[in-house]
């Protein structure tokens, strides 16, 4: 049986325990993954502050962003052990994966290295007294040796969005993945030292949070930062841990997000739309549609239109073409959604398909599967329209006016994204300008453009990835100060 490694200072090491890597399809083992106890996350730390230190202290941004494009390739030529690797961890369908996770995981690469290449510095020419001048100049410096957590949805897409940003601006990182999802990153470790990555400049060390390498990593006194993606709860508790040392953090904590749709809108773009914001990788995206706010004349059509969408998809095996859905990652994962589920019901919901679990054939009966859900009857104050569920799962809604839509999107303690559905342009730009969220879609969903940013408000997280705002994170500015 394959087995996954710590990956430290170049080389695979083996942990003190080992802890079984499960497929979500099929219930069954996939792996045996090392667990790293403090002592092998000390060296991971260790190995990463030795490279800062080393010859990866004095690298230049022309030799980083020619290594990340090598990475890019290499990436390319090992597609089919990263999707392997991907598919066996989470059960999405193969075609997706390769279009999507694996695709982006080399363009991230290959875009960050554009990125850097072209990023300046800040320069002001400053008059003093007696006719004299001064030139300031700001220089970007590495942050440090890196924490990065990452989650177990988008395990590979989500690491190579942290990891290429890191080396582009010349840290060190130390990886924990989802002891859920180990695969990725531990084949991706194979990938940088083809490469040429030099030792210590990515390391892995798995295992759980907290009482684990989780926990070991984001409260360990020689990491200079720690970016996260993952859940609220998570996140603050890093925050605590980190907060003693006044360490930087880059939190990206997942949403309730809510669609609005007008009556004018393109109702076969938008059925579209909606089936994928809502299942698109059986709901375990932080950027999903789980509230669904549609206005009163179009209500029972897009309802039903929905209904009809999400009963043709289609749930099998991921080497299935014809499979469009995949499960969610876990029996513990698949039990909360059907619990939220049930509460949507005690609170008065009326299902209009799906809340089961769903049955998908005899050599897939010990996976963790889910029926697309969608409800109607319950409003903002119903606890399950509140909290995240993460599963395939939405809740409609009727409205009246463009202003108890843009009211009843906004009534929620996160803000990561929206989407609005309209034909009318000034209604679009008014309406997702007022959207309270770090990405607000207009008649589209999961388009991004990596140069742009990408965050949260309120409990969706702190700080902004992408383009210059994932450079101001991973470095730390210093301003130079010449008089002349």
């Amino acid at each position: 049986m394959r087995e996954y490694k710590n990956f430290i200072d170049g080389r695979f090491v083996e942990g003190p325990e080992a802890f079984a890597d499960i497929d979500p399809a099929t219930g069954r083992q996939v792996a045996w993954v090392h667990e790293a106890d403090a002592g092998l996350v000390d060296r991971a730390v260790a190995s990463a502050r030795a490279a800062l230190e080393g010859a990866w202290g004095r690298s230049t941004v022309a030799e980083r962003c020619s290594l990340l494009r090598r990475v890019a390739d290499e990436i390319d030529r090992r597609a089919d052990d990263l999707l392997a690797a991907e598919v066996a961890d989470t059960g999405k369908p193969e075609a997706g994966a390769r279009a999507l996770d694996v695709a982006r995981a080399a363009a991230n690469f290959r875009s960050f290295a554009d990125i850097m290449a072209a990023e300046g510095v800040e320069s002001f020419l400053q008059d003093l007294p007696a006719g004299q001048q001064a030139l300031n100049y700001a220089l970007r410096k590495p942050l440090g040796v890196v924490a990065a957590i990452v989650p177990w949805n988008l395990p590979l897409l989500l690491l190579t969005w942290k990891v290429a940003p890191a080396i582009a601006c010349g840290n060190a990182i130390v990886v924990k993945p989802s002891e859920e999802t180990p695969g990725s990153a531990t084949v991706l470790a194979e990938i940088l030292d083809a490469a040429g990555v030099p030792s210590g400049v990515y390391n892995v060390v798995h295992g759980f949070g907290a009482g684990s390498a989780g926990q070991h990593l984001t409260t360990h006194p020689d990491v200079d930062g720690v970016t996260f993606t993952g859940s609220t709860a998570t996140g603050a508790g890093i925050m605590r841990a980190v907060a003693p040392r006044v360490r930087p953090v880059s939190f990206e904590l997942g949403g309730k997000n809510a669609a609005v749709v007008f009556a004018d809108a393109d109702l076969d773009e938008t059925i579209a739309g909606l089936t994928r914001s809502i299942f698109a990788n059986t709901g375990q995206v932080c950027l999903c549609t789980e509230r669904v706010y549609i206005e009163r004349p179009i209500f029972e059509e897009v309802s039903a239109r929905l209904v009809d969408a999400a009963q043709k998809l289609r749930l099998g095996a991921p080497a299935d073409p014809a499979t469009t859905t995949g499960p969610v990652i876990s029996h513990g994962h698949q039990q909360k959604v059907l619990d939220y589920v049930e509460l949507a019901r005690r609170s008065g919901a009326t299902l209009l398909t799906g809340g089961e679990p769903a049955t998908v054939g005899d050599e897939l009966a010990g996976g963790f599967w889910v029926e697309p859900t969608l409800w109607t009857g319950l409003g903002n104050d119903d606890r399950v329209m509140r909290e995240e569920v993460f599963g395939p799962v939405a809740g409609l809604v009727p409205f009246d006016t463009e202003s108890e839509a843009v009211a009843l999107a906004n009534d929620t303690d996160y803000g990561l994204a929206a989407a609005v559905w309209t034909t009318d342009l000034r209604r679009a730009h008014r309406v997702a300008g007022r959207m309270e969220v770090g990405i607000a879609w207009v008649n589209t969903w999961f388009t991004r453009e990596l140069r742009s940013p990408f965050g949260g408000f309120g409990l969706s997280g702190v700080g902004r990835e992408g383009g210059r705002h994932s450079l101001d994170f991973y470095t730390e500015t210093t301003n130079v100060c010449v008089a002349l």
